[in-house]
């Protein structure tokens, strides 16, 4: 089976007050189908950069991006947003959910833009929130519901359009380590369902829930790790002072 996303070479440079900006500097990185990567780094060591090139919501100043086959280093904005719109599910750590819609609505909001029809696309959306189990609140909006419920509903959003990867941006950031933990349950059930999941986070014990690690620093891959004994773990407990 061909690879699912191939970077090669990738180099994102900004001028920042008439000095470069190296945010990408040479990233070569093969992900397959069906694959549970976590992404990791300090503030300014690249993560965020890495997740816009592979969302195709940038793109490089050199190198090249193969997306199934498809040379997305070549595509114009069009063309970018083709590939967004079919085949990445994006779930950030602010939810982004429009407050006056249900929670059915809004997932069934990127099935719109494809141009589905109406009694299709209720379906599709009715069968995304099921899968985050969240079908008793589907006509509920987002005040009326929990951050984690909330976070839920961004998911199934991302599912709607049965995307090639999800891709997720800090996804519990904004939630309390309760909902935090089951939000990750959540990406765990969906990769053993067979989805391909990229998480983008800097806490250690969330990145643990992937099968795979990657360590961006300075715009670089330092480690590229294979976690054999991922699963879920809870966050670790800060210790009493002792006298």
């Amino acid at each position: 089976m061909a690879d699912l996303i191939k970077l090669s070479g990738l180099k994102r440079y900004y001028d920042v007050g008439g000095e470069i900006v190296k945010a990408l500097d040479g990233v070569d990185l093969v992900i397959n189908h069906n694959e549970y990567i976590s992404i990791m780094g300090p503030s300014g060591s690249g993560k965020s950069t890495m997740m816009n090139m592979i969302g195709c919501l940038d793109t490089p100043t050199e190198g090249t991006y193969e997306f199934e086959g498809e040379q997305v280093h070549e595509m114009d904005d069009n063309q970018l947003a083709s590939i967004r719109n079919r085949k990445i599910g994006f779930v950030f750590q602010t939810f982004n959910l429009l407050p006056k819609l249900t929670a059915l609505r809004n997932v069934e909001l990127p099935l719109v833009y494809a141009n589905i029809p109406r009694d299709e696309r209720l379906e599709h959306a009715k069968i995304a929130l099921e899968k985050v189990d969240l079908t008793d609140r589907m006509h509920h909006k987002p005040n009326e519901l929990s951050g984690g419920q909330r976070q839920r509903v961004a998911i199934a959003r991302a599912l709607a359009t049965n995307p090639s990867i999800i891709l997720a941006d800090e996804p519990t950031g904004n939630l309390d380590s309760k909902s935090g933990g089951e939000i990750m349950e959540v990406f765990d059930a969906l990769f053993k369902e067979g989805n391909t999941i990229i998480l983008v986070t800097h806490e250690a014990y969330i990145a643990k829930h992937a099968h795979r690690t990657i360590h961006i620093l300075d715009g670089c891959i330092e480690e590229d790790i294979v976690n054999h004994k991922s699963k879920a773990r809870k966050k670790p407990r800060k210790q009493k002072a002792t006298a």
